[in-house]
């Protein structure tokens, strides 16, 4: 595991090269602000691998999703049936062309 520290933002500021370059060096460094950590900065192929990492899932839980989603439990429904039984509704919906 690399090292890791944190650098508190001051407000309009922006990361010193240091602590670029630390990141560069394989240290994770953590951006805070008054003390709460806001984000970090990691080399670019770590943010690479995390962000494939969290892709696969996300794919992966729709993938479940949708295997543990029922089958369409409704039988389909001829608009013609839909049409006659909201006949009287439809009669006296405002008509707005």
């Amino acid at each position: 595991m690399s090292a890791a520290h944190d650098f508190e933002l001051l407000p309009h500021a922006g990361v010193p090269a240091e602590e670029v370059e630390a990141a560069e060096h394989g240290q994770v460094v953590y951006l805070t602000r008054n003390g709460e950590p806001v984000a970090a900065i990691v080399r670019a192929d770590v943010a690479t691998a995390g962000a494939a990492a969290i892709e696969a899932l996300e794919d992966a839980e729709d993938v479940r999703a949708a295997r543990t989603a029922p089958a369409d439990p409704e039988p389909d429904i001829p608009l013609e049936v839909v049409l006659a039984k909201y006949a009287d509704d439809l009669a006296t919906y405002p008509d707005e062309r």
